[in-house]
């Protein structure tokens, strides 16, 4: 910062004290320093100027003189002045001319036309999709981290490998294989930031513009906003009991995505002769399928299917998890399981993006599998949210009779259908009671929209959910 201060005194004519006064009183006047800022000891302003510091000395001494400067011995010199309104803004932005505009590309006034997609950030009945961070293990957690900084410290502080650490890797590709039937080793996993930067490389890598891709409808939404702004041409597949259903009079996709664990947000899962369906159809056209397999780790009504990768016997699923909603959000990390003739080619792109996860999550991650505190933190998981679902489906039982909730299996959300043409005025109602109700028709593109919410109820404790139906329950009272 400080040498970008005097980069415009260079040639001004001035004496080398005065272009050092000058730079500063400047400074001052448009904020970039503020009332009370400390500034740089004459010794180490001289070093970095390359100047005498006899210079810089007496450069501040002026500016003492003139009240510019406050210098205390021992403690140091500090700005005495507040300029006004330019002190409030370090940086004043740059002025636009009326009518100007930003020159985004065509494939960012895409993204911009999309909205984006935003996660919430507080905890909020009945906000969709968060976890319970206070049933987290956080002193294990910190058990796990202390120990790796002690043995590791320096290490995790370098850059990283673009595909993530071997032992997360390793311990990704067992757990995968044991709990959801995927059949991969260690070199096809890609350790990623999110699911969402995952979407991001394959249609970045795998899409031009006009490409077909399948999706759901409904469906969710991120992965719509992310193909859409790719230029890729989204065709819906209608859901029903079996899940997505597709036909061969459909345009022949690039990509097919879908949510075969756990349908969002319908809460379907995949038939079995829908999954052969669609394999055969990828392996016969050259499709690939991404199987997003988000929530499969919460069912709570019997045993989750194998994932949709367990059936491939020739690399057309691309295998998309993530540890978001199974230890916490801001953890950033995700993984991919890719065909192996598509690993390299994804690893290069990845390097090019954002390098690397960080190095000590991953490590803490790990070890946090390998020591069998994953799966003990999922059991346990499990067993609370299946009560929590369970109250929430008798609160709406009892003082709801207006809602109706749809398939409820498993997941961290409960979609509820609303009386048709309500679903508006009651999300205003109900967030005039403080309480988030995510829209479901919003979700539903050709399909027939139906009016409902999606419900997240797993970060909520029982007397949050009832008190918060009870709330709901007058919306159709005023």
């Amino acid at each position: 910062m400080w040498l970008s201060l005097f980069e415009s005194e260079g040639g001004s004519g001035l004496a080398l004290r005065e272009q050092v006064c000058a730079a500063l009183r400047r400074a001052m006047r448009s904020g970039a320093l503020s009332l009370g800022e400390r500034l740089p000891s004459t010794r180490v302003l001289a070093r970095d100027l390359s100047l005498s510091r006899v210079t810089v000395e007496a450069a501040y001494g002026q500016l003492a003189i003139e009240g510019y400067l406050r210098r205390n011995v021992g403690k140091g010199s500090f700005v005495a002045i507040d300029l006004g309104a330019g002190a409030q803004s370090p940086i004043a932005p740059p002025h636009r001319s009326p009518g100007a505009t930003t020159p985004f590309s065509q494939r960012g006034r895409r993204l911009l036309e999309t909205g984006g997609c935003m996660e919430p950030m507080r905890l909020q009945a009945f906000a969709a999709g968060s976890p319970d961070l206070r049933a987290f293990p956080v002193a294990l957690w910190r058990r796990v981290l202390n120990r790796r900084l002690r043995l590791d410290a320096e290490q995790l502080m370098r850059y990283g490998d673009p595909q993530g650490r071997p032992d997360l890797r390793a311990a990704i590709s067992g757990y995968l294989a044991h709990s959801r039937g995927v059949r991969c080793h260690p070199g096809q996993v890609l350790v990623l930031t999110s699911s969402q930067q995952c979407l991001q490389l394959l249609a970045q890598m795998l899409l031009d513009d006009g490409d077909v891709v399948w999706m759901e409808d409904p469906g969710y939404g991120g992965a719509r906003v992310v193909f859409a702004a790719a230029g890729a041409r989204v065709v819906n597949l209608p859901v029903d009991a079996e899940g997505a259903r597709h036909d061969d009079t459909m345009p022949t996709p690039r990509l097919i995505y879908l949510t075969p664990a756990h349908q969002f947000p319908t809460g379907q899962t995949l038939s079995l002769a829908r999954r052969r369906q669609l394999i055969a159809y990828a392996r016969r056209t050259g499709a690939y399928l991404v199987e997003d397999d988000y929530d499969s780790e919460f069912q709570y009504d019997g045993r989750a299917m194998p994932a949709l990768q367990s059936l491939d016997e020739e690399g057309r699923v691309i295998y998309i998890g993530s540890f978001s909603k199974t230890l916490f959000p801001s953890l950033r990390l995700a993984y991919t399981v890719l065909p192996e003739d598509m690993v390299q080619p994804l690893l290069v792109a990845r390097s090019a993006f954002d390098g690397h996860s960080s190095q000590l999550m991953q490590a803490v991650t790990a070890d946090f599998i390998a020591q069998g505190h994953f799966a003990a933190h999922l059991r346990l998981m499990r067993q609370l949210y299946r009560s929590r679902r369970d109250c929430l489906l008798d609160a709406l039982h009892t003082n709801l009779p207006w809602a109706q909730p749809l398939h409820s299996a498993g997941g961290l959300q409960l979609s509820v259908r609303l009386p048709e043409g309500s679903e508006a005025d009651l999300t205003r109602r109900a967030a005039r009671l403080g309480i988030a109700t995510p829209s479901l028709s919003a979700l539903h593109h050709e399909a027939a929209k139906v009016d409902g919410w999606r419900l997240g109820f797993a970060a909520l404790r029982p007397e949050d959910i009832t008190a918060a139906i009870k709330s709901l329950a007058t919306l159709r009272q005023l």
